[in-house]
């Protein structure tokens, strides 16, 4: 078997993944991953990138490999991250907390964690961050924390649920905490059905009827969709980050919409942020970014790692 060249050149600098899969190590790394793999007509080796059990299976030998992760599963109707994307995000927060002098004890709180607790483990794996990843699904903090256990992450990773599915911060920090940064993978969709409309779009333009993209849909209401979508979410995200501007250095959330941009930064003049971070990324011809921002002074922000 031999390597997948894909179109993951823009990646980070520092992803382990630009150079596309070797499907020979992956296949040893995660040997269910075997029965996926087939030769194409360009005589390429690669995957059905439609079949959501190839592509779990395909991750899955990605973390075992690249990752020390040994253990790594959850309910297939659970969204399943692609990891090249999802590692692109803590190298690009690394950098910015690097550039900040935030280098040692990093401690990072994850919003919207989910059943496969993905961002904890490759923050944990690649920079040796700590982690709280909070959820409002409790099954899904129930099998984050299966994971957790059986890779004995315990020291370095914890979970909390958010009970309150109005709310994102309240009721998860408290005055004395102190986070280096917060991560968030945003649901996109403002419903189910349109959620499941862009899917069917996404493979029909890969040839695949409406059946099967039917039945290759996955992903939970609270992974994908959320009432008034990306921006409604984001924007309650601002607001009670505000409520705590000195627990918290970095405040950051993936933002897929560009046109969501505008009214983002004009809320966080208004809520009194000091510096907002765009940082973008590229993972083939998706165009994605990070909106990363701190309510902290200049000297609140030097004397950070003294106090």
């Amino acid at each position: 078997m031999g390597i997948k060249r894909n179109s993951n050149e823009k990646l980070h600098t520092n992803n382990k993944h630009q150079k596309g899969y070797d499907f020979t190590a992956l296949c040893e790394a995660n040997p269910e991953l075997k029965e996926f793999v087939f030769v194409n007509k360009y005589e390429n080796e690669t995957i059905d990138f439609a079949d959501p059990n190839a592509v779990k299976s395909l991750n899955k030998a990605l973390l075992f490999k690249f990752y020390n992760i040994k253990f790594w599963d959850f309910p297939d109707d659970n969204l399943c991250p692609p990891i090249p994307g999802r590692v692109d995000y803590v190298h690009h927060l690394a950098e910015l907390l690097n550039a900040s002098g935030i280098k040692d004890d990093t401690k990072v709180l994850d919003i919207g964690v989910g059943a496969s607790c993905i961002y904890p483990l490759l923050g944990n794996a690649e920079y040796n961050w700590k982690f709280v990843g909070t959820d409002i699904d409790k099954k899904s903090i129930d099998r984050a924390e299966k994971i957790i256990k059986k890779n004995n992450l315990g020291d370095a990773i914890k979970l909390m649920q958010q009970k309150d599915s109005t709310h994102i911060f309240e009721g998860i920090l408290n005055e004395t905490d102190k986070y280096s940064a917060t991560m968030c993978n945003p649901p996109f969709y403002r419903s189910q059905e349109e959620a499941m409309e862009a899917n069917a779009r996404k493979l029909e333009g890969l040839g695949i009827s409406d059946d099967v993209a039917t039945r290759n849909f996955s992903g939970k209401q609270q992974e994908l969709w959320y009432k008034g979508g990306e921006k409604a979410f984001v924007h309650t995200y601002l607001y009670e980050s505000s409520k705590f501007k000195t627990q918290c250095f970095w405040y950051s959330t993936l933002v897929s919409k560009k046109g969501n941009l505008e009214s983002i930064y004009s809320s966080l003049e208004k809520l009194g942020a000091t510096a907002v971070k765009t940082i973008p990324m590229h993972q083939g011809n998706k165009v994605s970014r990070i909106v990363a921002w701190t309510f902290l002074t200049k000297d609140e922000q030097t004397n950070w790692n003294k106090n």
